[in-house]
């Protein structure tokens, strides 16, 4: 059973996403919070797998409230999808920042919600690569001065080419074929670069990528 946690200062879009979830045999609503100092509290009392986290709230506004639950140890198996009516914007980027999974916008199609619900749960990157190209497209129009990571050194040849591949919108198995290597071993490349620099999906290592120079989106 898929566990989900409801984060929004309105109820009646709160309702409404109860109602749909509620719907699924595996899928339950443990919670619903306001606002995210409760949404914070409630993930660690509850400890879902999945937090559906507005962006825009009161008292502790979603950002926040992600950063807060990525930096939890305790909380290290929640994965957080961040709402917006906006589409991508700078709010969500700082939400990949601070640790969310990926993000919807509200109009999503329910069948697209739920499934996003259900790759979120699963632990993959709720972040498609037409989503990545998005954030490709806004790292050009702005680019970040590169920040040198030191935790690149770390990183393998191969590693170092499956994240850049992943940060230019490649999906695991276009990046195997790029490789020539199996979607298996692609896999495998992408979750050590993950694990050595404390990226906890595939949204932050594609923010990673840019922000730490290995990536030129001038490149792209």
């Amino acid at each position: 059973m898929i566990r989900v946690l409801i984060v929004d200062d309105q109820p009646l879009i709160r309702s409404g996403f109860r109602a749909l979830l509620g719907a699924e045999d595996d899928i339950e609503v443990v919670a619903e919070a306001g606002d995210g100092a409760e949404g914070v509290a409630l993930a660690q009392r509850h400890r879902p797998d999945v937090a559906l986290v507005d962006v825009r709230m009161p008292v502790v506004d979603g950002i926040e409230a992600t950063r807060r639950i990525a930096a939890d140890p305790a909380l290290d198996g929640v994965h957080v999808v961040v709402l917006t009516n906006y589409g991508l914007d700078e709010y969500v980027l700082e939400a990949l920042r601070a640790g969310a999974a990926g993000f919807l916008v509200k109009d999503v199609l329910p069948e697209d919600f739920l499934h996003a619900v259900r790759v979120a749960a699963r632990g993959d990157a709720l972040l498609a690569p037409s989503i990545t190209r998005r954030l490709i497209d806004r790292f050009v129009a702005q680019p970040p001065q590169p920040v040198p990571d030191a935790a690149l050194d770390h990183l393998t040849a191969r590693e170092r080419e499956a994240v850049a591949l992943v940060a230019n919108g490649l999906s695991n198995l276009e990046i195997a074929a790029r490789m020539a290597i199996s979607p298996v071993t692609a896999k495998t490349h992408i979750n050590r670069a993950m694990t050595k620099l404390h990226a906890r999906d595939r949204a932050q290592l594609v923010v990673i990528a840019y922000e730490s120079g290995l990536v030129s989106p001038r490149a792209v």
